[in-house]
């Protein structure tokens, strides 16, 4: 008696038009793979706040592009994400935005502030940083909020790599964002305890 192996289920984008439309849940498709993540804490949001104004300051300041939080990607039919956080130039924002108001490319920055849990952290190492390589992402930072840490991955021939851990009281900068500069640990900054 032979045994038939289970065909994986790939899931697409059009797949996710049929799911409910539920605004505690984030859906997202990489490769095929479905991964739905609920509603972020409080203070996750508050360091991509954080880290969206310091790139947003700067964009203002020089005119050369946009940070963006939590747009949708859809890179192709199962390659559907919403990362927390993006820097785009001005020529790709032109390039790739159809006409939804979606990016088609990659933006040259996305920025993943890591959530608790397994499933979560496999996703932003391992999952997104293989479709960030793949799609022409220049720069990846992970942020860890609990080690108040910033891990920076650039392109080298063409795979992100992991070139700097900068922790809270160093300064952050990228060749992608010519005179950006900013201390870590502004990322990190609240009002109250929580």
């Amino acid at each position: 008696m032979s045994q038939t192996v289970p065909e994986k289920v790939r899931w697409t984008t059009s797949d996710l038009e049929l799911l409910s439309n539920d605004e505690w849940k984030r859906y997202e498709i990489i490769d095929g793979e479905l991964f739905v993540t609920r509603a972020p804490h409080f203070r996750h949001q508050s360091v991509i706040r954080n880290i969206c104004t310091e790139l947003q300051d700067w964009s203002e300041e020089t005119g050369l592009g946009e940070a963006i939080p939590a747009p949708g990607l859809i890179f192709t039919e199962a390659d559907n994400v919403i990362p927390d956080l993006i820097w785009i130039s001005v020529n790709r924002l032109d390039r790739f935005m159809d006409a939804a108001g979606h990016l088609t490319g990659a933006p040259e920055l996305i920025i993943e502030v890591l959530s608790p849990g397994a499933t979560n952290e496999r996703r932003d190492r391992e999952a997104k940083l293989k479709l960030y390589s793949i799609q022409g992402v220049e720069e990846y930072w992970i942020v860890n909020r609990e080690l108040q840490e910033v891990e920076v991955y650039r392109q080298q021939n063409r795979i992100l790599k992991q070139v700097t851990i900068q922790s809270a009281q160093d300064e952050i900068t990228s060749p992608l964002l010519p005179g950006f500069r900013c201390l870590v640990q502004r990322f990190f900054r609240q009002i109250g305890r929580a």
